[in-house]
């Protein structure tokens, strides 16, 4: 096998757990063993978001309720916009519950573990 190092031995992943809701694959020893994701960059962006796409929201809804048929832009793409950033806006607000989610299973593991090592 060329481009594979010979003094180490390969794992196969099985298909079962490739790709699988909440099953992570082997680790390959080239990753540190603390590496932890940026929930809380995440956390942050979230809050920064919800403010920022709810506003757009606001301010393109109400630019195309003023907006008549003959101006440029018309309502049709000004609302077409505004619900756009209302669907950002609704992921920005959903996000933090998934970040909090998993920023307690983390602690809960880490709580697990230190529990079991001392």
């Amino acid at each position: 096998m060329s481009g594979t190092n010979p003094g180490r031995r390969e794992e196969r992943t099985t298909r079962r757990d490739s790709g699988t809701i909440g099953r992570r694959s082997p680790r390959t020893g080239t990753e540190p063993v603390t590496a932890r994701s940026p929930l809380g960059l995440r956390l942050l962006l979230s809050g920064v978001f919800v403010s920022v796409f709810a506003a757009a929201t606001a301010y393109f809804a109400v630019w195309a309720a003023e907006s008549g048929p003959g101006k440029s832009p018309g309502p049709g793409p000004l609302t077409t916009v505004a619900a756009v950033c209302g669907a950002l806006a609704l992921i920005a607000v959903i996000d933090p519950v998934v970040v909090v989610r998993r920023l307690r299973r983390e602690r809960g593991a880490a709580s697990t573990t230190r529990r079991e090592a001392g």
